[in-house]
């Protein structure tokens, strides 16, 4: 199983439609978004995505009630940050801010966002994933990843 991984797309509508081309391009399965959406109209777009979204709330999404009236209406399931899901025999826990997996072990990957910096770490089985800045004004260094849960390798699409 792939798995399509935004992060900190803060509202910039023009690059969530290039992500949107790209994961439909990829044929991943699930996306997952770790925070920072903003604003309703980034799920309105996201609605173009082929796969299911899952993903948290960031520091930045403070319109909780107009973004989870939109991931309803899309039927995108938004949790607060620590969301844990088992996906391809994984366990996944999905946090917006790094810090938030400070003494955690209990996972096979671990999904965040928040520093807008590509982070690819890996121990013993186990992979900790920022797929880093896909929000910003700069072409050719935004980029989503995609993680296949067989082996947990990383593949990044920049744009």
């Amino acid at each position: 199983m792939r798995i399509g991984v935004v992060s900190d797309t803060h509202n910039h509508l023009p690059n969530v439609g290039r992500i949107v081309e790209l994961l439909n391009g990829a044929g991943v399965e699930r996306i997952v978004h770790t925070g920072d959406i903003t604003q309703a109209k980034t799920l309105d777009a996201l609605a173009a995505l082929r796969a299911p979204l899952v993903g948290v709330y960031g520091n930045n999404d403070v319109e909780r009630e107009a973004l989870g009236a939109a991931a309803a209406r899309h039927g995108f399931a938004l949790a607060e940050s620590g969301l844990e899901l088992a996906l391809g025999g994984r366990r996944i826990v999905v946090v917006h801010d790094p810090r938030e997996l400070a003494g955690r072990s209990d996972f096979d990957l671990a999904l965040h966002g928040h520093t807008h910096r590509l982070t690819v770490e890996r121990e013993v089985n186990r992979l900790v994933f920022n797929p880093g800045e896909c929000a910003g004004h700069l072409a050719g260094h935004n980029t989503v990843g995609i993680v296949d849960l067989r082996d947990l390798a990383v593949e990044l699409l920049r744009f």
